[in-house]
């Protein structure tokens, strides 16, 4: 699998999603802003990768603190914080780790400035490996849902690179694969900017599972016509009533499988899921340059003047969803009343 982000002596190197296929390119984040513009820019990816990228970021910003007062770092970092949180507004697992080194500054409220920073580096790696870690468990327990003998089609690109490694719906197929079970993958092109036929192609030709890649409006006649037998996708935000938000595209997947009795499944760890909303109409939604969907590798594909709209992410709801797997189990619907259901 490769890498997607790692500390290099007090740098952080990542892999530069956009220029994948062609070209394996580390990008040295030197600041917090060069990780800031690499999250909003996309050269990394992926709810989850995001969120390593959002700790990695902060513990980096927090070496530039020059105070030893305690109060002066501490509102100093939540002012790193605030601006990590405003890099992109969907993903779940972005604010669950700048949360997360929040916490760290908090309690150790009685320590050297220097020692934070220390702490933060740590914490920041942790999240990395703990990632990697909750990822393959999401793999095993997707084990069950997936026939000895399988069709799968996935979205977009939750995968190694989408995460600290291994991937989340990718690593549902990635373990499949490595239990010897016969699959095959239709992946998604995923427009605008072609995460699926980059990223996720890649990823599974790189490891050998057979792939095929398809444009995104060809996926209701495999699905008409049976050619598929499961639909799997990641998660961005998952409210506590079971909506999701994920890569545009993913709702009408799940209505054009629902109305072709084939399964969607959503792979998620638990760092993705947002219990304060308590629907996926809450979720916000990222809306990119318009210039992603009039433009193709530099090229313009449409007459001069044309206007285009550009949401990142839709709300797939919970009635959809034939199950999400996590790290912890596989959840099954009704996904409400409330919290009990992910908590129990």
């Amino acid at each position: 699998m490769i890498p997607t982000i790692k500390w290099e002596d007090a740098f952080i190197y990542i892999i530069d999603q956009r220029k994948l296929p062609g070209k394996k390119e580390w990008l040295v984040c030197r600041t917090l802003q060069d990780v800031i513009t690499a999250i909003r820019e996309m050269a990394i990816r992926g709810a989850p990768a995001i969120g390593v990228a959002a700790a990695m970021g902060l513990a980096l910003g927090s070496q530039t603190i020059k105070t030893k007062n305690y109060e002066t770092f501490k509102k100093r970092f939540l002012e790193m914080a605030g601006q990590m949180k405003l890099a992109r507004p969907t993903a779940a697992n972005l604010r669950w780790a700048v949360e997360k080194m929040i916490r760290i500054v908090e309690i150790m409220n009685h320590n050297t400035a220097e020692e934070i920073k220390g702490a933060l580096k740590k914490e920041s790696q942790i999240i990395l490996e703990r990632d990697i870690e909750i990822n393959q468990k999401i793999g095993q327990n997707g084990l069950q849902l997936i026939p000895d003998k399988a069709t799968i089609l996935t979205h977009c690109n939750a995968g190694a690179l989408a995460t600290g490694g291994y991937g989340t719906a990718l690593g549902v197929i990635r373990a499949a694969h490595e239990a010897g079970k016969d699959i095959r993958v239709f992946v998604d092109e995923t427009r605008p900017l072609l995460q699926g036929i980059r990223l996720t192609a890649f990823e599974l030709i790189e490891e050998h599972i057979p792939v095929t890649v398809i444009v995104d409006s060809a996926a209701g006649y495999l699905l008409r016509k049976k050619t598929i037998d499961l639909v799997i996708t990641g998660a961005d935000r998952i409210a506590s009533n079971g909506d999701m938000a994920n890569k545009i595209g993913s709702y009408q997947l799940a209505v054009l499988a629902k109305e072709n009795h084939i399964p969607f499944y959503v792979a998620a760890p638990l760092s993705t899921f947002d219990l304060t909303l308590e629907e996926g109409d809450q979720i916000p939604i990222e809306e990119r340059d318009p210039k992603e969907v009039v433009t193709l590798a530099g090229q313009k594909l449409g007459p001069e003047g044309l206007s285009a709209f550009n949401p990142a992410f839709d709300i797939t709801p919970a009635g959809y969803i034939s199950a999400i797997i996590t790290e912890q189990r596989v959840l099954r619907p009704p996904f409400s009343p409330g919290k009990r259901w992910l908590i129990s």
